[in-house]
């Protein structure tokens, strides 16, 4: 028997099955074995069925994105020897990084006397075939201008950038490229994000123009290490963001709301700036056995941008617990002034944190208007570009998003103490007139 009748003989049997039959082949064989990918993907990673033009895999983060699209790849390339491919990641550097020579890149999935030659110089990928494929940033729309291709793989679409429509018309600009051969088609992998382009494919799967494959990081846990499946979990697994980054849920924003998810998308960065204050922003629970204590720091930029460095925050803590975390969250950002509201119990407010850190240059502040109110003026500094986030802050972000425009909160827990901290402070940082803080603020 042929070993390609082997191989085709070997996908009819069970999954379970497959393995008992090994010792019926050679070295030789075993070894091909190893670059035969139907026999090892899950079936999410395989195309689907049929005379389809755009296939998107959104799906959780480590569930095996970039290795079906490789393998895609590498599929249409035996199947077309003319095949002319655009690779389309959201820079040229990622496009090589992660596509061509990644871990589940395509010279890694490639078997030897199949890989293609890499000419980085020409941007360009050339298949012993004679298939060729061209790498290219998504992030230079103009550059898909022109170039015509029969077959596509775009990496991490919601990654794409936004600024100027960049990502909308580099999706288009390839389409309208796409139209070599009999059936162009396109594979799109990507995390989720509520982001423009990604909304308008998956709003493609009810008419028939998209077919969506969805799915969890949790499906590829047998590749995946088990310290990165309990860290993620650990970063995000109770949050909103958690559902997005882990289980592949595109999350919807809520009417009116003052935050949106492509708003918090934009402001994100995470190169250090130098800070010329730190304000550290406190909601107290409103009993001992309140939800959670809201601790954000926020410092203010060399270059007058805002930026929220770290989510403190703590739950269901005693009195001294949360006094404790924002007298510790004051000592490590070196913190001007720490924003407290002190609408329940004032003096226990002050007490308690004078009694973690009597040397605490405390601000108590007492609210005359509601959380929705007080965080418009705040939701506008954003708007206006004023405000960044390095890294991201799932549990403050979930709650912000759920702020709705007319005084109701529609988010995770019965009060959005995260927020209100961070609205506290961006408020003491960026609209309060007050000059520097003295050291002590009775």
């Amino acid at each position: 028997m042929r070993l390609a009748d082997r191989l085709n003989w070997l996908l009819t049997l069970p999954a379970k099955d497959r393995l008992t039959v090994l010792d019926l082949f050679d070295d030789a064989e075993r070894e091909e074995l190893r670059w035969h990918w139907e026999l090892w993907a899950r079936p999410e990673q395989l195309p689907p069925p049929g005379d389809w033009r755009t296939w998107l895999i959104c799906a959780g983060r480590g569930f095996g994105k970039t290795r079906a699209g490789a393998e895609w790849v590498r599929m249409v390339v035996r199947r077309n020897p003319e095949a002319r491919i655009a690779l389309v990641g959201a820079s040229l550097a990622e496009t090589r990084a992660v596509m061509v020579e990644g871990e589940s890149g395509i010279l890694a999935t490639s078997p030897p006397h199949r890989r293609p030659v890499f000419e980085p110089s020409l941007r360009r990928l050339t298949w012993p075939t004679g298939a060729q494929a061209w790498l290219y940033s998504a992030a230079e729309p103009e550059g898909l201008r022109g170039p015509q291709h029969s077959h596509a793989w775009c990496d991490e679409i919601a990654k794409w950038e936004i600024a100027g429509e960049r990502a909308t018309r580099a999706w288009d600009n390839l389409m309208l490229g796409l139209r070599l051969g009999e059936c162009p088609q396109v594979l799109a992998t990507t995390t989720p994000k509520s982001v423009e382009l990604l909304k308008r494919l998956m709003a493609g799967e009810t008419t028939g123009e998209t077919i969506v494959t969805r799915g969890t990081s949790y499906e590829n846990a047998a590749n995946l290490p088990a310290r990165f499946l309990k860290d993620i979990r650990a970063d995000f697994g109770r949050s909103a963001i958690g559902r997005q980054e882990l289980e592949g849920v595109l999350l919807e924003d809520v009417e009116g709301a003052l935050w949106t998810r492509d708003m918090l998308e934009n402001c994100r960065e995470t190169a250090g700036v130098a800070m010329e204050r730190v304000v550290v922003g406190v909601d107290p629970p409103a009993s001992a056995k309140g939800d959670a204590c809201g601790i954000v720091v926020v410092g203010l930029g060399t270059d007058g941008i805002a930026r929220v460095l770290a989510d403190c925050s703590v739950v269901k803590p005693t009195p001294e617990q949360w006094a404790r975390a924002a007298a510790g969250a004051a000592r490590m950002w070196n913190a001007d002034r720490v924003v407290a509201e002190a609408n329940q119990g004032g003096a226990m407010v002050e007490s308690v944190m004078r009694a973690a850190d009597v040397n605490l240059p405390i601000k108590l502040v007492h609210a005359s208007r509601g959380k929705v109110a007080r965080a418009e003026p705040v939701a506008a500094l954003y708007e206006a570009g004023r405000v960044r986030h390095q890294g991201v802050f799932a549990e403050v972000e979930d709650e912000m998003c759920a702020l709705v425009s007319g005084g109701e909160y529609h988010g995770p827990g019965r009060s959005p103490d995260r927020a209100d901290a961070l609205v506290w402070a961006l408020t003491e940082l960026m609209l309060s007139p007050s000059g520097r803080p003295r050291i002590w603020v009775q």
